[in-house]
Parts: structure tokens; C-alpha cells; sequence
């Protein structure tokens, strides 16, 4: 992996969009390419980030996904900001397409009929051993072909056979978490859940 120059990243910052920042710093910039540079802080011990770079984690991620059939951006390159602090970074090429949370806000009507869509597609994902733990309204895209990809797929694990029971409900209690910090008025929660139940019996 190379390492990001200090006057490169001003560069990127000056010309680019950000995005998304918290209180350690800028997390995701649009660049002047159109290309998403998304910075990754570890909470992680620099040692471990080091030896498994979390940019690094996350652009096998995609790979792994892809490999499933699963859209995801498309990776263009991984770096590191600061190797001693282990900070890493990724420039990928954004997936096109709508955040589900966005669709449910702006077209309710199109959302509700997404729904059995959706709930297919979670299943698919539990079928094929995905356990992503960040699984929510705003990592779910409605791509151009009607159909999903992901995004901010690094809190995701790969298992090698469907989940199991416990692992499904453990994932539909956070994105009911999610729903309930963001304060998602009206989610048609109960629909959801018996649409994923008719997916797992026609898959059978």
C-alpha cells in the first residue's frame, strides 16, 4: 500500500465535497473525479491495523461480494493516510443508485412496494452466510435496475453456510435499533418481517 502524501490529501480535501465527518476528522469526500474517497479511522490497536489494514478489509469485502453477485463500488485503489496512527483509506467508484432511507422519506408509496423486494433480498443475503451487522436503510441502495447493492460494508462477516436463526434475529434487532435511533415514524415493520418469512418458505 503507498502512502497518501500530506499536500495530496489537502489536494483531494480543497477540490473535493466532503460527505461525511465526525469529531476525528473528515470520514467520506467526493473527489473531483466523481471518484468517493472514504477515510478509515480504526478503533482498532494500530498493530492489528496494520498487519489487516481496515481499507484493506474493506475492498476484500467488496471483492467477496461481487464474487456473490451482491453490487457494491467498485475499488480503485487502497492507501494509507497515516501508517502510524493507522489510518487507511479507500478510493472507490460509487455505486449508483438511491439509499432505501431516502426512498422511504421522499416516495413512500414506491417503498411500500419495494418491501417484498427487500425482504427477498436480506434473505438472499442470510442465505448466503452474510452476517452484516450494519445492515440499514442507509447502506441498502435502489439501484437503476430496480434491483439492491450495498455500501459501508466493513462491520460485515462472511460465514460459511446460511445463518442460522439466532444470527437472523440478532441482525433484524439492529436494523430495528437503527429504526428506533433514527426515530422512523410508521415503518412497516410487521410487513417486513412476514414478506422475509414468505421469502424463506418459497426458497425452500
Amino acid at each position: 500500500m503507498r502512502i497518501v502524501t500530506a499536500n495530496e490529501l489537502q489536494n483531494w480535501l480543497d477540490q473535493g465535497e466532503v460527505l461525511e465527518k465526525d469529531s476525528r476528522g473528515v470520514k467520506v469526500v467526493r473527489l473531483a473525479d466523481g471518484n468517493i474517497l472514504k477515510i478509515f479511522r480504526s478503533r482498532r490497536h494500530p498493530f492489528l491495523v496494520r498487519l489487516q489494514p481496515d481499507a484493506c478489509r474493506f475492498s476484500e469485502h467488496a471483492r467477496r461480494l461481487q464474487s456473490l453477485d451482491i453490487k457494491t463500488p467498485q475499488i480503485v485503489e487502497v492507501s494509507w493516510i497515516d501508517r502510524d496512527k493507522a489510518i487507511s483509506a479507500c478510493v472507490y467508484q460509487p455505486l449508483v443508485g438511491q439509499p432505501l432511507d431516502k426512498v422511504f422519506n421522499s416516495n413512500r408509496t414506491l417503498f411500500d412496494a419495494l418491501l417484498p423486494q427487500l425482504a427477498a433480498y436480506i434473505h438472499g443475503l442470510h442465505q448466503r452466510g452474510i452476517y452484516f451487522r450494519s445492515l440499514h436503510l442507509g447502506n441498502i441502495l435502489h439501484t437503476p435496475d430496480g434491483g439492491f447493492g450495498l455500501i459501508d460494508f466493513l462491520d460485515l462477516r462472511f460465514k460459511d453456510r446460511p445463518l442460522g436463526r439466532m444470527l437472523v434475529r440478532r441482525n433484524f434487532r439492529h436494523l430495528h435499533g437503527y429504526l428506533q435511533r433514527r426515530k422512523v415514524a410508521l415503518f412497516p415493520w410487521n410487513e417486513l418481517l412476514a414478506a422475509y418469512e414468505l421469502a424463506s418458505k418459497q426458497s425452500n
